[in-house]
C-alpha cells in the first residue's frame, strides 16, 4: 500500500514538472510575410522585383503588368505597400493610383512609385498636392537598396 501512494505522489510530481516545463517554453513565432503589389509593365523588372523582395522571406509579392487588370482585381486590404511603375501604356502611375485610391474608400495606403526620371516627384506633387507620398524608387536601384528601402517604408525593424 505503501508503494501505491508513492506512485501515486511520483505521478502528481511528475505531472506538476511537465506542466511547468510547458509553462517555461516559449516558441519564437514567425511574423507574417508583408503583402506587397507591384504594377510594371515591364516583364524583366517585375520579376527581377518579386525574387528581390520574396528572396528575403519578408515579402510576398503580388505583380500585374496592366494597370486595368489591377483595378479590377484590387483588394486594399490585402496589401501592405503597393509599388507603381510611373511610365506605363494605357494608364500611367498616378491614374493608376488614383483609381486604387477610389476603391480603397478610406482605408490608408501606402504607396511607393517607381521610376527612372526624376521629374514625375514634381509631376505627382502638383496634380495631387493633398497626396502624402515620399517613396519614390529611383531605377536602377540595387537589390540591397530596394529591400533596405521597403523596409524603411513599412517600418521593419531587422
Amino acid at each position: 500500500m505503501h508503494t501505491d501512494e508513492n506512485n501515486k505522489n511520483h505521478n502528481e510530481i511528475s505531472k506538476e514538472n511537465i506542466s511547468i516545463t510547458n509553462a517555461t517554453i516559449h516558441t519564437k513565432k514567425k511574423k507574417p510575410p508583408h503583402k506587397i503589389l507591384l504594377v510594371d509593365d515591364d516583364y524583366d523588372i517585375l520579376t527581377t522585383i518579386k525574387h528581390c523582395l520574396e528572396e528575403t522571406n519578408d515579402f510576398i509579392v503580388d505583380t500585374f503588368s496592366n494597370p486595368l487588370e489591377v483595378i479590377s482585381a484590387f483588394q486594399p486590404e490585402l496589401y501592405d505597400l503597393i509599388l507603381i511603375d510611373i511610365k506605363m501604356p494605357k494608364m500611367n502611375g498616378f491614374e493608376l493610383y488614383q483609381e486604387l485610391r477610389k476603391k480603397a474608400d478610406n482605408l490608408e495606403l501606402r504607396v511607393c512609385f517607381i521610376t527612372a526620371y526624376e521629374i514625375y516627384y514634381e509631376t505627382l506633387k502638383s496634380e495631387f498636392p493633398e497626396l502624402n507620398v515620399g517613396c519614390f524608387i529611383s531605377e536602377p536601384i540595387e537589390s540591397a537598396n530596394l529591400v533596405k528601402r521597403i523596409r524603411e517604408e513599412l517600418q521593419i525593424q531587422v
